[in-house]
């Protein structure tokens, strides 16, 4: 059992699991590794003036082992809701955790089997990235129509995080550091 499942080790997944595990939540992140970064090359990242996307991908992955997160290879093939959580098959076995963020890009299919709402050929979701199934969250491809940035993707990794974190505090969660925190 996990505090937060992250289905997808993109920009998106890679945001949610950074806000997830500063901020003190066991985050998994599966992954396969066959992101969109590994042909981008970013010029129009904030922050970075040009750097290629498999360096990006290994550096956002350092930082989120650097912050505890936990980085595994693996497919997973299957996802239901059961009680209070969220239930993932990856190579044959179960992966359980009451909160649930998909990052698989243009992939819906995990998404359709848990039962999500769809607006037209995307999930649908509220600002926060919460799907119509509580606790479960889709990011990034998924539940956009053509509007595929990583640094969009991210955001919304970010939005899905603070939303769990918000929903863990009982109130609304702010993550904001400052120089002592550093």
């Amino acid at each position: 059992m996990t505090d937060v499942l992250v289905v997808g080790g993109g920009p998106a997944g890679l945001s949610a699991a950074l806000f997830t595990a500063k901020n003190g939540l066991d985050t998994v992140v599966y992954d396969t590794d066959e992101t969109w970064m590994h042909k981008a090359h970013l010029f129009n990242y904030l922050g970075i003036d040009s750097m290629d996307g498999s360096e990006f991908m290994e550096d956002a992955r350092d930082q989120v082992e650097e912050f505890g997160v936990d980085l595994r290879d693996g497919e997973v093939t299957g996802v239901e809701e059961d009680g209070d959580s969220f239930v993932a098959t990856v190579d044959g076995e179960d992966v359980e955790a009451p909160y649930l963020v998909l990052a698989t890009g243009a992939d819906r299919g995990l998404a359709e089997e848990l039962g999500c709402e769809f607006d037209g050929d995307v999930v649908d979701v509220n600002v926060s990235m919460e799907t119509s199934v509580e606790d479960a969250y889709a990011t990034g491809a998924m539940c956009r129509d053509q509007e595929w940035q990583a640094i969009i993707s991210a955001g919304d990794g970010g939005a899905a995080a603070l939303d769990i974190l918000s929903k863990e505090e009982g109130e609304h969660f702010h993550d904001f550091d400052v120089p002592d925190d550093a």
